[in-house]
């Protein structure tokens, strides 16, 4: 692929975005989505410090002058179809990321919308006069390279890396800007005295490998020579189901952190069965006081949607880690199902036990969809909130 016909079209800061669209009042000014914990934050109050999943009594110190606005979901999800309409308006080939950035494959379009940077222009355009909010686009002959463009462009900017221009691009960036690299993978690469996606190109894939694993050194040795072979793809069903939930710094008892823990699995599996997908693997994801992180995975024998048997999995995964838990404490639960499967129509009818795990799912979910997800809830759960629920793309 030796052509820039890839676009990363990101929006930014999406949800205090439209907060400052929709109110007028706020534009220009820091803006806080999200009480407890920060949801988005506007590049104004970025400014200060403030970033999401930060705590919201963390970003006030921060920024005391900030707005704080509650999230409106139902918001943020009409403004993100009516900007996936333009995308797929300007490009039939879209792979959706997430409610709020996609690829665009523009090849071919050169005769009737122009070139890829003129098409990029266009489509930051028509999302601000039609939407009313910053895009921005990163073009590119690769969709790694086109992400990082996008990246270094923002806020409400746009960037073509042109074709033989691709080391020069990337070689000065830090290597934060490769895609996977975190703060530990990044801690071990700085201590070697690699700080830059240039160094890292200098050493050899078996060096990386002995130094991050195989995986992660053979990812990492790739981007770095820009080596990314992905097609956009369209009509790609999403790989994994999760939510999390962000506990703060108060310490939390375990009743409190099971009756989460419920909550995150109950919310996961009721989205899996409406989209008829079942999954094998159950994956727990914690963060603690010190802001270190743990995951832990268990693999079913067979793919399942039943709240039951997630649920047991995901409690015997947090089990496992009961110690660190008491010593550091939680901030964070999170709760995934991956290697995700169709689910194949009933052959037979659910069993006559009105309690039995398929049957009570199926009778929960259809209460659900008739009055309302808090129209019926487990009694553990009654007196919590039933928390946010992002929107996300179709699945």
């Amino acid at each position: 692929m030796d052509e820039a016909t890839i676009l990363h079209a990101d929006l930014d800061a999406f949800f205090a975005s439209v907060e400052q669209r929709d109110n007028p009042a706020l534009r220009g000014r820091p803006v806080i989505v999200g009480m407890g914990v920060v949801l988005a934050a506007s590049y104004e109050a970025r400014a200060f410090g403030v970033h999401s999943a930060m705590s919201g009594s963390r970003a006030r110190r921060l920024c005391p002058h900030a707005v704080v606005v509650r999230p409106r979901m139902s918001a943020y999800s009409e403004a993100s179809k009516a900007v996936y309409r333009l995308f797929e308006h300007h490009s039939p080939l879209v792979e959706g990321l997430s409610i709020d950035e996609a690829f665009l494959d523009v090849r071919g379009l050169e005769r009737i919308a122009g070139s890829p940077a003129e098409i990029a222009a266009r489509l930051r355009w028509d999302v601000r006069e039609r939407v009313g909010l910053p895009l921005t686009v990163g073009v590119a002959c690769t969709k790694f390279l086109a992400k990082v463009a996008s990246g270094v462009a923002k806020p409400d900017g746009l960037l073509v890396v042109p074709p033989g221009g691709e080391r020069a691009f990337l070689e000065p960036l830090p290597v934060e800007r490769l895609w996977g690299v975190g703060p530990v993978t990044a801690r071990k690469l700085r201590e070697r005295g690699l700080v830059t996606v240039g160094r890292v190109s200098q050493v050899p894939e078996a060096a990386l490998v002995a130094m991050l694993g195989r995986a992660a050194g053979r990812h990492l040795h790739a981007l770095a020579h820009n080596r990314d072979p992905r097609r956009v793809r369209t009509g790609r069903r999403r790989g994994s189901i999760g939510s999390q939930c962000a506990l703060g710094r108060a310490r939390r008892s375990p009743e409190e952190v099971d009756a989460i823990l419920l909550g995150l699995v109950e919310r996961v599996t009721g989205r899996m069965r409406k989209a008829k997908r079942i999954g094998r693997t159950v994956v727990l994801r914690v963060r603690f006081d010190d802001f270190t992180r743990a995951t832990r995975s268990h693999t079913l024998p067979q793919p399942t949607a039943e709240t039951t048997r997630i649920l047991a999995v995901a409690r015997g995964l947090l089990a496992s880690l009961d110690l660190v838990v008491r010593r550091r404490g939680l901030t964070l639960v999170g709760v995934a199902v991956a290697n995700l499967d169709d689910d194949p129509p009933l052959q037979l009818p659910l069993p006559l036990d009105p309690w039995a795990g398929e049957a009570l799912d199926a009778a929960v979910d259809e209460i659900r969809v008739r009055y309302g997800r808090d129209a019926l809830r487990r009694a553990v759960l009654l007196h919590r909130p039933s928390g946010i629920e992002m929107p996300l793309l179709p699945d």
